[in-house]
């Protein structure tokens, strides 16, 4: 679930920070560059893990801050294909969304099945089928689920030029998270860790 990330960055180290150590100032700029933000391709950053290389500092004409290169491991919150996971039902909709991190999915065709969304309810139900008949196994929200990884999904969310036709579907594409997962919970095991304390 987690992984150290080897990085590379140029730091700007702003002029009312030369007054603590260069070490100590790379930390917090690094924190507020990566820190809890998603990096394309690489993952959901969590923290500093710690500093492998320093290169030499340079000012440039016009600008007071130095600019250092730093070779550096970061934390990041990247699940591999297949890894199971526990979470918390933040929402139910016509799709689920889980745990501490809001952008995992559970799409409806990868709920245990047959499965149906309660309108009334608002929550997706399992129809659990046994020898005295079908029983509904509610998926209530803050409930605690296990599920696999299927999928991840990167959006490149740089921002570009305006599109004056496409101002629309731009602001559309704005919306979009950065980086998303797509779980399943269709088979045995998978689902509200409650389902299985009760049916075993």
């Amino acid at each position: 679930m987690f992984t150290l990330v080897e990085m590379t960055d140029t730091v700007r180290i702003p002029p009312h920070l030369f007054h603590i150590k260069l070490n100590d100032a790379v930390i917090e700029e690094l924190n507020n560059k990566f820190a809890n933000k998603v990096v394309y391709n690489v993952g959901l950053c969590i923290a500093l893990f710690d500093i492998t290389k320093l290169e030499d500092s340079f000012i440039f004409p016009g600008d007071g801050a130095s600019h250092t290169r730093v070779h550096f491991r970061y934390v990041v919150f990247r699940p591999f294909m297949d890894e199971i996971l526990q979470g918390r039902i933040r929402s139910c909709s016509r799709e689920v969304s889980l745990g501490f991190f809001d952008d995992i999915l559970i799409p409806p065709d990868a709920l245990q099945q047959p499965s149906k969304f309660d309108e009334s309810e608002q929550v997706w139900v399992w129809e659990y089928e046994t020898e005295e008949g079908t029983h509904d196994l509610f998926m209530d929200k803050e409930e605690e689920i296990r599920f696999r990884v299927v999928d991840e999904v990167f959006v490149d969310t740089t921002p570009t030029g305006p599109k004056v036709s496409e101002a629309a579907e731009a602001d559309k594409e704005a919306k979009k998270s950065p980086y998303s997962l797509v779980g399943t919970i269709s088979e045995p095991g998978l689902g509200l860790l409650s389902w299985w304390n009760s049916i075993g």
